[in-house]
C-alpha cells in the first residue's frame, strides 16, 4: 500500500538528529523505488526551516573563522566544513522533494535518490571527522545553502537553476584543489571520500541542469537567457571563482551557460 510522499519526506526534514535524518533519506528513497510513496497525493505547506542539531553554531560566513590546513585542527575545520554542506544538502534535496507539487514522476524520484546519496557522503565525513578526533558541531558554519532555498521557495524553476546549478555545482569547482590540499596534508582517507562525493554531485548537478531544462522547456523559456535573468533577481552569490569547466560540462552545462556566469561574475 501506498503512502503520500509529502508527509513522509517533511517527517525527515523536521529531524533534528544528523543521524536519524540521514537514516530517514536511506529508509524513503527504498520505499521510493518499492512503489511506496505517492507524489500524487497529501501536499501541504513545509515548515520555513529544517530540522537540524543545536550545533553546530550559525555565523555568517565572513564571521567563520579560517585556518591552516597544515595543523589537525585545521584540517579537520575543512572537513568539518564539506560534511555541513553534505547535511546542508540532505536537507536540500529532501526540500526539492516535497515543496513542489504536479511534476513528472521521475522528478520525485531524482531527489530522493539524491537525498540518499548526500546522507551517505555526509556519513563518510562524519566518521572520517571523528578519527580525527573531531565531532560535527565542533566548529561553527554558515547557512548560505539553505537561504537561498528559502529565496527560491516559491518557483521550483528557480530552485533548480540556483541551488543545484549555482550553489552545489561550486562543488565541481573547488573539490580537486581541495583534494591536492588534504593529500599534502597527508589526508589520503579524506581525498578518496571527496573522489566519491565528487562522482555523486557530478550526477546531482545533472539532475539540477535536467528539471531546470524541462521547466524552461515547459514554460516556453529561452534557458541560458532565463538563467542569466535569475541570477540578480535571486541575489546570487558573484564571487563565482574558476570553473571547473569540463565537470560541468559532464553535468549538463552548455557553454553559453558558464559564458553567462564568468559574465555575471565581472559584471554583475
Amino acid at each position: 500500500m501506498s503512502r503520500a510522499l509529502c508527509p513522509a519526506v517533511c517527517q525527515a526534514l523536521a529531524t533534528s538528529d544528523p543521524s536519524d535524518k540521514a537514516a530517514q533519506a536511506d529508509a524513503l528513497w527504498a520505499a521510493w523505488q518499492a512503489g511506496e510513496l505517492n507524489p500524487a497525493q497529501g501536499w501541504h505547506n513545509l515548515p520555513a526551516q529544517p530540522g537540524r542539531p543545536a550545533r553546530p553554531a550559525l555565523l555568517p560566513p565572513a564571521q567563520v573563522p579560517q585556518r591552516k590546513l597544515g595543523s589537525l585542527e585545521g584540517r579537520a575545520a575543512l572537513l568539518h566544513a564539506i560534511c555541513h554542506i553534505e547535511f546542508n544538502a540532505i536537507n536540500l534535496a529532501l526540500d526539492a522533494a516535497a515543496r513542489f507539487a504536479g511534476l513528472p514522476t521521475d522528478y520525485y524520484g531524482d531527489w530522493l535518490r539524491v537525498a540518499a546519496e548526500e546522507a551517505g557522503h555526509f556519513r563518510l565525513l562524519r566518521t572520517h571527522l571523528a578519527s580525527l578526533g573531531y565531532q560535527y558541531g565542533d566548529f561553527p558554519a554558515h547557512n548560505s545553502l539553505w537561504e537561498m532555498a528559502e529565496r527560491t521557495q516559491g518557483d521550483v524553476l528557480a530552485r533548480m537553476a540556483l541551488v543545484p546549478r549555482l550553489l552545489e555545482a561550486r562543488g565541481l569547482d573547488v573539490t580537486p584543489g581541495m583534494q591536492a590540499r588534504l593529500l599534502a596534508a597527508g589526508d589520503p582517507e579524506a581525498v578518496a571520500i571527496l573522489d566519491i562525493i565528487f562522482r555523486d554531485e557530478v550526477g546531482h548537478v545533472a539532475v539540477g541542469n535536467r528539471w531546470f531544462r524541462h521547466l524552461c522547456t515547459e514554460r516556453g523559456l529561452d534557458p541560458v537567457l532565463t538563467f542569466r535573468q535569475l541570477l540578480p533577481r535571486f541575489k546570487a552569490p558573484r564571487q563565482i571563482g574558476t570553473l571547473n569547466e569540463e565537470a560541468r560540462r559532464r553535468a549538463g552545462f552548455q557553454d553559453a551557460e558558464l559564458d553567462a556566469l564568468r559574465d555575471y561574475a565581472a559584471n554583475g
